[in-house]
């Protein structure tokens, strides 16, 4: 572990809803450690964040284009200690001060999960203090409810309240979900295939942009024109809500293997990520105007739209659901972008609101590579 791996997060640019100081605030220390980024984090049920820590193991996946289980494994159980350290110590707390202990027990790369929820089971029993089990998705599904604001302005702070429709794509996961309550999840669609995040960094990879793919692929779109190449919209001339991102990166490979390599120059690359971005962002608003019409969700009547998850940092996903949800007369929510990908400061929130419904660990716990968030 090197201290250029350690990020400070500036918690002026991520606390997104006014909070008032108080007493009778309870503290949680949440750990996350489900894939490549170990993190740490104070938050208090006002809503502030009071420190939070992320070690990036980024720099030692980047050679072999994804991350290495076994070496995410390894680099979590080196951080882990210094990570804890230095999120109470930016805090100025001690662990004493902490009312609440919780850490991420899955879904992830089990040996990473394993890694965290030991460190925060030992700390739970060693300072005989409540521990929470938190779901990684739930995380995510959660964190709109810490801090969140429009694509548009970045600084207009939106009170998250049940019930919201979430869209949470990731690397791993894309579904469409309607958040009733903490812990009360309804699926309306999810992906058949590919996730919306494995597919971009599938395409960075194919164009030898580097690792992680999704915000290269979304910065070079920028400067690229959409409507050069046609990519397939899978299952958008379909009913329903499930995704399918699989034959869009077919239809990518394949171009590839046509194009004569004397022709992928920088504006050959910008088009193509631009083409292929557009691609994703149609199917994804297609299938988010397929889940309004849904009777479940007309019926739970939500009155926000939320995106979260690390593929909620794509700058066109985000304003293409933000005017849809103009259009269909509800808000818009994203998390400020720090607090897209993995953290820790998601799972003490997620663990403050399942302390606060009661929901801790009375027996032990085995950590798990799948867990639903419908299971719940």
């Amino acid at each position: 572990m090197t201290t250029d791996n350690i990020i400070r997060m500036d918690m002026g640019s991520v606390t997104g809803i006014k909070a008032h100081d108080s007493d009778k605030a309870i503290l949680c220390l949440g750990i996350e450690s489900s894939c490549d980024e170990t993190s740490a984090a104070i938050v208090d049920s006002n809503r502030n964040i009071l420190s939070h820590i992320i070690y990036s193991q980024i720099p030692e996946h980047q050679k072999y284009g994804g991350v290495v289980p076994e070496l995410a494994a390894r680099a979590h159980i080196l951080a882990v200690d210094e990570v804890i350290r230095l999120t109470l110590e930016k805090a100025n707390k001690t662990i004493q001060d902490i009312d609440v202990i919780a850490a991420t027990a899955g879904p992830g790369l089990i040996g990473g999960v394993l890694v965290g929820w030991m460190a925060a089971t030992g700390i739970a029993n060693a300072t005989n203090k409540p521990l929470v089990a938190v779901n990684h998705l739930e995380g995510h599904a959660l964190v709109p409810r810490l801090c969140a604001a429009s694509a548009s302005d970045s600084t207009q702070n939106i009170n998250v309240e049940f019930p919201y429709l979430l869209m949470l794509a990731s690397g791993g996961h894309c579904q469409i979900l309607l958040v009733h309550n903490v812990g009360k999840y309804e699926l309306i669609g999810q992906t058949l295939d590919d996730s919306a995040g494995e597919a971009f960094d599938k395409i960075a990879k194919m164009l030898n942009l580097g690792y992680p793919g999704g915000p290269i692929v979304d910065k070079r779109a920028k400067d690229g024109n959409a409507k050069r190449f046609h990519f397939p919209r899978p299952l958008c001339d379909k009913p329903g809500c499930d995704f399918s991102f699989s034959g869009i990166k077919t239809a990518a490979r394949m171009l590839l293997d046509k194009t004569n390599k004397d022709d992928i120059d920088e504006t050959f690359i910008n088009d193509f990520c631009a083409s292929f971005q557009q691609a994703v962002v149609d199917c994804i608003t297609n299938r988010l105007t397929n889940a309004m019409k849904d009777e479940r969700v007309k019926k739970a009547a939500p009155k926000t739209m939320v995106v979260a998850g690390g593929v909620a940092k794509n700058s066109a996903i985000r304003a293409a659901m933000e005017e849809l949800a103009k259009q269909s007369n509800m808000l818009f929510a994203a998390p400020p972008m720090s607090l897209c990908t993995d953290n820790g400061a998601m799972i003490a929130w997620a663990g403050l609101e399942n302390y606060r419904t009661g929901n801790i660990v009375t027996e032990p716990v085995a950590p798990r590579p799948r867990w639903p968030l419908t299971e719940l």
